[in-house]
């Protein structure tokens, strides 16, 4: 147990403080504070000591330099029990300050809100993690307390022990802090390196915020937990059971795609990570009805994912078939009503999300790969024409909707498409050629459409073998990145069978 006799208090966040001086003030604890703080107190009608009167010297440098005193950290830092730290402090006059309350400049909502790179710098804390460290290092006398979250722990734990905190109590917030101090440092970090346009730094440090932790990860053996970069959890379930590691794996999949397409227009279907239907056709319940043509059976329990607000009519489509979850940039009331008397399928709002910088991150044991998310918008300025027979417009929009889809599906990727809806898709085969016939298998066995048909392939075909499967499958015009050293050749077979062949700039691998 240790007796708390002095608490130094130095706040930007000054809500929820009345309960807290409250319990100070039962238990005749010394209160310092400075600046608004200070006033904050007083203005509640509180005792406290202004700092500067504490150490008997005055603030400078427009308040960079306050706390920053031998009388505050030798006060926070001496060990009681130690005779030298002892006589130094009993030689300096100085006193014990036992209970540390900081909380940081919001530099992250800062950072948000301006790219004034000297606001930036001003709200840089220094005195604040200063003292909060030499409080959290001295854990063995010292209470450091690090946001309002933590009040009434803290109330309890006085309440409960006559004004003295335990050491587990004391351990606990200790570890809190240095969390506290190391996610601050994170972001003014990652900050410094965004400024300077690096984005592999010789240390790479990420700042994360636990959203939920899941009831498991992958499997029922392994763990699993969300965080999240961003303060505001933009991610809402506004309906059904708890979300899984899968379904959550499964929902970044779905929003990828969703967000890559025109603005409120299209639908994407996901099954393990994969999409089975995506379709992008301007009538919502057009496009939800291509999508699932494309593959119903494995649309069965999987995902959909509407970039669009979901009405009524739509609602009561969707609730036909059994889904994991539903993905929607909102939902009417009546549309609301329809889906929730499905007691656990999961509703998602997505109207708040907006993909700026993603990276992705594949690790095992100490090894972490870091990569840019490939979020290129493709267009027809990507393409170059390479077949004697030159595709028509609608051909051309096909090629570049098919394409974008073949991107977020696994390696190696074929997408058939027509009318701007997938028809075949065959996904995460070893071989190309694998690829092509499950893409084709599907949209025999699914498919209705007659119109023209178009196929993307995510990497370049290596052998004209490929190529040749989608052309006797009925595809008239085929997109695929060059690169093989048989390019030569599928050019030749393309231009001997009519077919459109377009060559994309860029590869799009999907592991």
């Amino acid at each position: 147990m240790k007796k708390i006799r002095s608490a130094l208090i130095s706040l930007f966040d000054k809500s929820n403080l009345r309960p807290l001086l409250q319990e100070l003030r039962r238990n005749n604890i010394k209160i310092i504070s400075s600046g608004g703080t200070f006033k904050a107190i007083k203005k509640l009608k509180f005792k406290c000591i202004d700092v500067s009167n504490f150490t008997g010297f005055t603030e400078i440098l427009d308040g960079r330099v306050k706390t920053l005193h031998p009388k505050i950290h030798a006060g926070i830092l001496n060990k009681r029990n130690n005779k030298s730290h002892s006589s130094d402090i009993k030689k300096n006059n100085f006193e014990n300050i036992d209970l540390v309350i900081v909380n940081f400049y919001p530099f992250e909502k800062t950072i948000e809100q301006t790219k004034n790179h000297s606001k930036i710098l001003e709200s840089i804390d220094v005195g604040g993690p200063t003292m909060v460290r030499a409080a959290a290092k001295n854990y063995n006398d010292v209470t450091v307390i690090t946001s309002v979250g933590h009040y009434s722990e803290l109330i309890n734990e006085l309440k409960k022990n006559k004004g003295s905190t335990t050491l587990k109590f004391r351990e606990k917030m200790s570890r809190l802090a240095f969390s506290e101090t190391a996610y601050y440092d994170s972001v003014i970090s990652n900050y410094f390196n965004k400024f300077n346009n690096i984005d592999f730094p010789k240390r790479k440090i990420l700042h994360t915020n636990l959203v939920e932790n899941l009831r498991y990860g992958e499997n029922p053996h392994q763990m699993g937990a969300l965080y999240s970069q961003n303060l505001k959890n933009n991610l809402k379930q506004i309906h059904g059971k708890k979300l899984s590691y899968n379904n959550y794996s499964d929902i970044f999949a779905a929003l990828t795609i969703s967000k890559s397409l025109p603005k409120n227009t299209g639908t994407v279907i996901i099954k393990h990570g994969n999409p089975c239907g995506v379709s992008a056709l301007k009538n919502n319940l057009d496009s939800y009805k291509s999508a699932l043509e494309s593959d119903p059976i494995s649309a069965f329990g999987g995902i959909v994912s509407c970039n669009y607000k979901i009405n009524q009519k739509l609602a009561s489509t969707l609730n036909k078939i059994f889904l994991e979850v539903v993905i929607a940039n909102g939902f009417d009331k009546k549309a609301l009503k329809i889906l929730k008397s499905k007691k656990n399928l999961r509703l998602i709002d997505s109207s708040k999300i907006f993909f700026n910088e993603v990276w992705k991150f594949n690790s095992v044991d100490n090894f972490t790969l870091i990569q840019s998310e490939d979020k290129k918008k493709i267009s027809k300025k990507d393409f170059r024409i390479v077949s004697k027979r030159k595709p028509n417009k609608s051909q051309l929009d096909n090629l570049v909707f098919a394409f974008n889809v073949c991107r977020y599906t696994k390696s190696n990727a074929i997408v058939l498409a027509s009318n701007k809806s997938t028809i075949g898709i065959g996904s995460g085969q070893t071989s190309r050629l694998d690829s092509c016939e499950s893409a084709i298998n599907k949209m025999n066995k699914f498919s209705k459409i007659k119109d023209e048909i178009v196929a993307a392939s995510d990497a370049f075909f290596p052998f004209v073998d490929g190529i040749e499967k989608l052309v006797q499958s009925g595809a008239s015009a085929i997109v695929q990145p060059a690169g093989s050293i048989r390019d030569k050749e599928i050019i030749k077979f393309a231009n001997e069978t009519n077919t459109v062949l377009v060559f994309s700039k860029t590869r799009h691998f999907r592991h």
